[in-house]
């Protein structure tokens, strides 16, 4: 592989992230104010909204694994090796695994945590703001929107990097 070859990966891997992170603030800024403001009852926006959510999720894996694949594949099918023990390859790839740890916080942890409750609850409106399942819920939601601000963070950060990364001289 050639370094022209590895640059066009690194620029994929840097365009999926922004794509991705563009959807999540698309739908934080857009469609969920959207969402609550014109749908008739909050539980029905916050239904429409979970399963935008989710679908983010899955479109979270699948970003942040090919970025993974990407950036280190490339260097690992050219045997490239980093002179550093810690160097930013090796951070840029400790911080895009962290983010898929996120993806399955939030994919196997939280959002089944979010999906129990609101069906133990039935209406969340319904329900009293000092009732135990309501704060549960509240704690659960802000967990998840928690997440999934930090996985933003990362997917910029990781797009914004991944030019700094090493690659091969030319010989």
């Amino acid at each position: 592989m050639s370094a022209k070859a590895l640059a066009r990966t690194d620029a994929a891997a840097a365009i999926l992230l922004l794509i991705w992170a563009g959807m999540v603030l698309g739908f934080a800024f857009m469609v969920a104010p959207l969402l609550f403001s014109i749908l008739p009852s909050r539980d029905l926006a916050g239904l429409v909204a979970g399963r935008v959510v989710a679908r983010l999720d899955l479109a979270a894996w699948v970003v942040f694994g090919a970025a993974i694949v990407l950036v280190q594949g490339a260097r690992w099918m050219m045997e490239f090796q980093e002179a550093e023990a810690f160097g930013p390859l090796r951070l840029w790839g400790a911080a895009a695994l962290l983010a898929l740890l996120m993806c399955f916080t939030s994919a196997f942890i939280v959002s089944p945590r979010l999906h129990t409750l609101r069906d133990r609850m039935g209406s969340v409106e319904a329900v009293a703001k000092d009732q135990p399942d309501r704060i549960a819920y509240a704690k659960a939601h802000g967990i998840s929107r928690q997440l999934m601000g930090l996985r933003l963070l990362l997917a910029l950060a990781l797009a914004a990097s991944v030019a700094a990364l090493p690659r091969p001289k030319p010989e």
